[in-house]
């Protein structure tokens, strides 16, 4: 026996007081929670006495339940009625029309119509993850900008947007027509690479997903920059990094436009994420003084209560009756004026066969260069910043 200490008899004597103890209380808990499933008039009135006496598990079980329920409401999609949203857009486009300066926040949900998962909706990645199933992506390079992309692009034409910040990766923006000085992408482009080691950063605009073999912590392409050989890294923010690319993050350009704001419409945003970069929403000016926020998403915010107005609904509907209020046509996508191809780097003699992602084309039946003939895959494509890279982290236990 150790000096001042317990022998190991003792010791296990204890423990296993202690491990009887807490068992003791896991069957209490079980038993209270199963009689508080019980309405009322139907419990017996032993179980009425044992709910007495353990008031402080009847309080624990009690709150559990109302955060399940509050967490539940929150992820339920809601849409407000035809007439209902068709009042709300009259006022959000009396807000465009008066705005001085307008700053669009964009998220996930602007992309599901082009077949792109969100995160946190009914079959979201961050939802399906939750639930244990998997996550795999099918072949992005078939993604357009949609009717929602096209707007905001004819909005920023017409001077009635400034500056777009986006969580987005997928590279809808930039093929939607958008100016690059006038976005910001704060999580990357999956169709940009870039070589750190010149300065300024070069950047390459690919027409194929670069993130083939990329993924948190790991960002290297496998391809060199053309002028002094230094190793290609993406772009792309996984969840748990920070972003610290000049482009095409742009943050500068997104903090100043925010800085003027007088109107943030969000579209297709949790917010979850973009809460937590208070240079977004000014949070160093008294409330009286930041920009009038307007929402437009299925599903709760973290930034509701702040709203000036929030519209449930989809957001492809709701821009298209803003642009049909604001008397402004929708231009329609053609690949053949996808600007993407015009900023484009070609693949050097050699390059050809350091990715195997379908390339985009500008006709849906020519062969994207780089590709090989090779039938398109049915299964899913993993990797890069929609497969393992957009797994959240999870705790190892420790081997002992």
């Amino acid at each position: 026996m150790a000096a001042g200490g317990l022998s190991r008899s003792e010791r296990k004597a204890a423990e296993r007081v202690r491990r009887l103890r807490e068992e003791q209380q896991r069957e209490r808990l079980r038993q209270v929670s199963r009689i508080l499933r019980k309405a009322a008039t139907e419990r017996s009135a032993e179980e009425g006495r044992l709910l007495a006496e353990s008031e402080d598990l009847v309080t624990e079980l009690q709150g559990r339940s109302r955060r399940r329920e509050g967490l539940k409401r929150r992820q339920e999609e809601v849409c407000d009625d035809p007439e209902e949203l068709q009042r709300k857009v009259r006022e959000l486009a009396s807000a465009v029309r008066n705005a001085k300066y307008l700053v669009v926040y964009t998220g996930a949900g602007i992309s599901t119509a082009a077949s792109i998962p969100d995160y946190r909706g009914p079959n979201g990645v961050w939802t399906l993850l939750q639930k244990g199933r998997s996550v795999s992506a099918a072949d992005l390079s078939e993604a357009e900008p949609t009717l929602t992309h096209m707007s905001i692009a004819r909005l920023h034409e017409q001077k009635l947007v400034q500056h777009v910040v986006s969580q987005n990766c997928d590279g809808l923006h930039l093929r939607s027509g958008l100016p690059r000085s006038a976005m910001s992408e704060l999580h990357g482009n999956m169709y940009i690479e870039v070589c750190t080691a010149c300065t300024p950063n070069r950047e390459y605009v690919r027409v194929f997903d670069v993130t083939e073999r990329t993924a948190l912590h790991r960002h290297q392409t496998g391809r060199t920059c053309h002028k002094c050989g230094g190793q290609l890294r993406d772009t792309i923010v996984h969840f748990g990094e920070r972003g610290t690319l000049g482009q095409p993050l742009n943050w500068e350009a997104a903090t100043q436009a925010a800085s003027k704001a007088d109107t943030i419409l969000c579209l297709g945003s949790s917010l979850k994420v973009l809460k937590k970069y208070p240079h977004l929403w000014c949070m160093t000016k008294p409330p009286s003084r930041r920009p009038k926020l307007y929402i437009v998403n299925l599903q709760w915010t973290p930034k509701d209560d702040w709203a000036a107005l929030k519209l449930h609904g989809k957001c492809d509907d709701v821009m298209q009756l803003l642009m049909d209020e604001l008397g402004l046509e929708i231009p329609r996508y053609s690949r053949w004026q996808d600007p993407i191809f015009s900023l484009a780097t070609p693949l050097r003699a050699g390059e050809e066969g350091s990715h195997s992602r379908k390339s985009l084309c500008r006709s849906r039946e020519e062969p994207g260069p780089g590709d090989r003939g090779a039938p398109l895959s049915s299964a899913p494509i993993l990797g890069g910043w929609f497969g393992r890279g957009c797994t959240k982290r999870t705790k190892r236990k420790k081997v002992t």
